[in-house]
């Protein structure tokens, strides 16, 4: 379907503090422009419009993945704009609209050149939005590395940051980085006075280090409990810290297999939705057949569904969003609006793109998907094209 405009009529509709029933959507050059209960008709119509009858679905906004690193034989270091291509066509697929192109540590002149790579990309119609860059690493702790290439970590240098945002255009929106190595805070300060989305991960920093890693700016956790230290009864760790600190924000692989479907249970219990990022930290395998692959240089055995190094490390993942979403939802108390707070709006306001990526509202980008009461993807738009027509 070509990117004209267009009503979707007689579907469910989940606005940021209500829900309209049997209600339309009226979408325009890419954007929302108007929302109507059953009764309300729009006062005017482009010139141009098709009808969509969207009879028995939810009107949901597109799952924003804040980080991935590759899907489809595709990884973001490997530096081509037929790469991002690759990643960015089959993520609407799995309910993705937009992304963060993430890094892994690797030589500085491989992330340079990624990140000139990611600058220079234009988004394409009907594709998931590149919406910036999360820089996982190389500023981490070497013993909570996990697939993160020991050789390159580095430790937090401001000149170095500098460089690569200028080189990125200023679209490193995250770091993951260990808060425990910014001894005197410069770093945090630094980033978090350039309103960069500061992560602690692949980090072994204890509760208090935490507590003062959040009062200079820390503000989230990196995939929570993998790459940290976990719960303790003497120190309740980096866990405790997300647990315990309302100040901070979680990135959450919901597949079961980095976090068990208990811990996911105890983790939303304690967090709930409001604070939480549903996130694949996928890798290139994603949506490829069982096989050897590849991760920052490293082989990857993926079978089934995991992606491990040859020593059994977890690598990533190959989850779609549309499963961490049915996952959840698995759950004691998870409801529609839950997953969509953490698989959309949380993202968009801690990405800071709340005005126009999140939720469905007059005015921002139509990146719709709509849904059967499974949450089983019948359609996704990405700003205003249907997405799935190109597959």
């Amino acid at each position: 379907m070509e990117n004209k405009s267009l009503l979707i009529k007689n579907v469910n509709i989940y606005l940021e503090d209500e829900k309209i029933n049997r209600g339309k959507l009226l979408i325009t050059q890419g954007k929302i422009s108007g929302i109507f209960t059953e009764e309300e008709q729009p006062t005017s119509y482009p010139s141009h419009f098709k009808i969509l009858d969207a009879e028995g679905l939810n009107a949901v906004p597109g799952f924003i993945d804040g980080h991935i690193h590759g899907a489809n034989g595709s990884d973001v270091m490997d530096g081509t704009e037929e790469a991002l291509d690759s990643i960015a066509k089959v993520l609407p697929l799995e309910g993705t609209t937009s992304f963060l192109a993430t890094t892994i540590t690797q030589s500085k002149e491989n992330i340079e050149h990624a990140l000139v790579n990611v600058a220079n990309y234009q988004s394409k119609a009907g594709y998931a939005e590149i919406i910036g860059i999360h820089l996982e690493g190389p500023f981490i702790e070497a013993n909570k590395k996990g697939a993160q290439p020991l050789e390159h970590i580095l430790k937090p240098d401001i000149e170095l940051f500098d460089k690569w945002q200028a080189l990125s255009r200023n679209n490193i929106r995250t770091i993951t980085m260990a808060p425990e190595h910014d001894e005197d805070g410069s770093f945090i300060r630094y980033l978090a006075e350039n309103n960069v989305n500061i992560s602690a991960g692949h980090t072994d920093i204890d509760f208090a280090g935490m507590k003062e890693a959040v009062s200079r700016g820390v503000n989230q956790v990196t995939h929570l409990c993998n790459a940290m230290n976990g719960i303790h009864h003497r120190d309740i760790g980096v866990v405790g810290a997300a647990f315990y600190l309302k100040e901070l924000h979680a990135e959450l692989i919901a597949d079961g297999i980095h976090v068990a479907p208990e811990m996911l249970q105890l983790i939303y219990d304690h967090m709930g939705s409001e604070r939480l990022l549903l996130i694949t930290d996928a890798m290139r395998a994603k949506c490829l057949a069982a096989g050897v692959s590849e991760l920052g240089g490293q082989k990857v055995l993926v079978d089934g569904d995991r992606a491990v190094l040859e020593d059994g490390t977890l690598a990533g993942s190959i989850l779609k969003m549309k499963q961490a979403v049915k996952n959840m939802l698995k759950l004691e108390e998870v409801e529609f609006e839950d997953v969509i707070k953490m698989a959309s709006s949380n993202p968009a306001k801690q990405l800071n793109v709340f005005d126009r990526k999140g939720s469905i509202a007059v005015g921002k980008d139509a990146d719709i998907l709509l849904v059967d009461n499974t949450f089983a993807i019948k359609h996704t738009f990405c700003r205003g094209m249907m997405a799935d027509s190109l597959s």
